[in-house]
């Protein structure tokens, strides 16, 4: 392209919502989604989860580096891009049903200041953030926040407190941190990270949120700290009144990395609609652990054979995402668009050919 030149647009189309927006063939699709404030379904942008695959029923696109677990080559001569990874090079068509009109958050670029840091768990940190006076951050429970570190580099971490809670004074926004040893943020937050230390962050970003419409069941699936979006959509449950019934299997290798079930514990009371499935997969004698084993993912279909008539909303690690996704589909009759998942893909997720 020549200096001074402009990029071309193109029209994306989805269907069946019939929403439509333009795109420049310089931009991902996903990103002139997010730019306009179209609600299209996406995880980590960086074509490592397949959270924002969809299917393509006309029209042509340039598809960009990206992971053979979250776009198969089987998947992509049926038709199915990857919208983080898609650029436009002709007028499209799209077929997506989590298209929203609730989407539309403006992200933000902005300062915040440690407030608090608290030990979790051994590798579990959680921290405060104060938001810069009078200007709230608009998002859904269960979407998160980017860290713009040095250089451009961004860590992505949800968040773990739903939006009403900010209403009280000094609560500011919840995060859990895992401890990855090596990684240049979380080495910092367990090492060298003070109060008061300013950061600065963007957001809201990300597809996964209730859907209030619907008046089905709701199973909850977390890992690890898969759990912190999972809270921030508990917390919206009871706060709004929703009386849906509400299943949440949480797994861990060990008890200890349930990290907040004392929490979960309370919620119980609170919550007649709620029922709680901790699940721990490498539990040794000493833990004297007498709760569920093996898989967390495997426990809801022991339990819940038939999902034809559930939502199930997935948080953690991409491999138990990725299995709930298949298994729950094939095996228990869950319609694909009633899956909603946020995989915790990290930077050595990224990093995979």
């Amino acid at each position: 392209m020549t200096a001074g030149a402009q990029a071309a647009t193109h029209s994306i189309i989805v269907e069946p919502s019939g929403r439509n927006f333009p795109a420049a063939d310089d931009e991902t699709i996903l990103s002139a989604a997010i730019r306009q404030g179209i609600g299209l379904p996406y995880g980590c942008k960086d074509g490592a989860c397949g959270s924002c695959k969809c299917r393509k029923l006309s029209g042509e696109v340039e598809m960009g580096p990206h992971q053979s677990k979250a776009l198969s080559a089987e998947e992509q001569a049926k038709g199915y891009v990857l919208t983080c990874c898609a650029r436009a090079r002709s007028d499209v068509v799209l077929e997506s049903r989590q298209v929203t009109e609730a989407g539309a958050h403006p992200i933000r670029k902005m300062p915040v200041r440690v407030l608090a840091l608290t030990r979790l768990s051994h590798d579990v940190m959680g921290i405060r953030l104060q938001l810069p006076a009078g200007e709230p951050l608009q998002f859904h429970a269960g979407q998160y926040i980017e860290f713009i570190l040095q250089g451009g580099v961004r860590r992505s971490y949800s968040m773990a407190n739903a939006p009403h809670t900010l209403a009280t004074p000094g609560t500011g926004l919840e995060l859990h941190v895992r401890h990855m040893p090596g990684g240049r943020f979380t080495d910092h937050v367990f090492g060298a990270m003070k109060e008061k230390e300013i950061l600065r962050v963007e957001g809201p970003y990300g597809s996964f949120f209730l859907r209030e419409e619907s008046a089905k069941p709701i199973v909850l699936l977390a890992s690890g700290t898969g759990f912190a979006p999972i809270k921030a959509l508990l917390e919206h449950i009871a706060h709004k009144g929703i009386d849906r019934q509400v299943v949440l299997y949480w797994g861990g290798r060990r008890p200890q990395d349930l990290y907040m079930d004392e929490w979960m514990r309370e919620q119980l009371a609170a919550m007649p609609q709620l029922r709680y499935v901790p699940v721990v997969s490498n539990a040794v004698p000493e833990d004297n652990w007498k709760g569920r084993t093996g898989f967390v993912h495997q426990a809801v279909l022991e339990d819940l054979p038939d999902l034809s008539g559930h939502q199930v909303y997935a948080c953690g690690a991409p491999i138990v995402v990725e299995s709930a996704r298949r298994d729950y589909v094939a095996k228990a009759g869950l319609p694909e668009d009633e899956f909603f998942a946020d995989a915790f893909t990290t930077e050595a997720d990224k990093a995979l050919p």
